[in-house]
């Protein structure tokens, strides 16, 4: 029983039938992390400011602009493009995934990150560490609505039955059927022949593999390792 409360780890089925173990990340960790990309995005702004202030109030407007977007899209575009994790939580090895093991989507996480407006309430995110505390599986109130939770990506990289490759983002955004699909295609390559793998890897397109790739399973395998996290 003892062991059931200080234990983090979460199993999830996903619909391909493999069960997945989660160890979730607490509100130590995860403030450590946001202190991270908090020093980041104020140097960032004090960069643009040392360089706009000469404008006069024009500067004054281009740094509200500057800032609204350090503020609202840079946890956006790190979590979707660079494998769920932001600089700061990278340093920590930590990861944002849907309920299911996932990979987190444009939509739930804008959700999660707009809702930091009421998480931060009434003061230094007190409604979020409460929802947190409150909630099980370490869930903000941002999280609990975009249906997501922060884990540690030690432990997706060694679930991942994804063969090892170098690690390659997608030149496009996917969406969450086409990452899965992706990934199914990478864990299943090795039960192909070589003519089958390349024919279904072709499927994906110029888009994807550009226009004259000869080798589509590589690349597609390369997306597939870093949709899972790998570095």
């Amino acid at each position: 029983m003892q062991a059931a409360l200080i234990d983090t780890r979460r199993y999830v089925a996903t619909p391909e039938g493999i069960e997945l173990e989660l160890a979730l990340a607490g509100p130590v960790v995860r403030a450590l992390a946001w202190s991270v990309d908090f020093f980041i995005r104020f140097g960032a702004a004090l960069g643009v400011w040392l360089v706009v202030q000469l404008l006069g109030m024009a500067g004054i407007g281009v740094m509200l602009l500057a800032w609204f977007a350090l503020e609202w899209f840079y946890p956006v575009y790190f979590e979707v493009t660079r494998g769920g994790a932001t600089p700061g939580k990278r340093v920590f090895g930590l990861t944002v995934v849907q309920d299911d093991g996932t990979p987190v989507t444009w939509q739930s996480s804008t959700i999660r990150n707009l809702l930091r407006t009421v998480d931060f309430l009434p003061l230094l995110y007190g409604f979020g560490l409460a929802s947190m505390l409150l909630s099980g599986e370490f869930k903000r109130l941002g999280d609990i609505a975009a249906r997501t939770v922060v884990a540690y990506r030690r432990d997706l990289q060694h679930l991942s039955t994804v063969p090892a490759a170098k690690p390659l983002a997608p030149p496009l955004p996917l969406t969450l059927d086409e990452q899965r699909a992706l990934i199914d295609f990478a864990e299943r390559q090795v039960l192909m022949t070589e003519d089958r793998s390349h024919e279904l890897a072709e499927i994906a397109g110029p888009a994807l593999l550009g226009e004259h790739h000869t080798h589509p399973q590589a690349r597609l395998l390369q997306y597939a390792n870093f949709l899972v996290g790998r570095k």
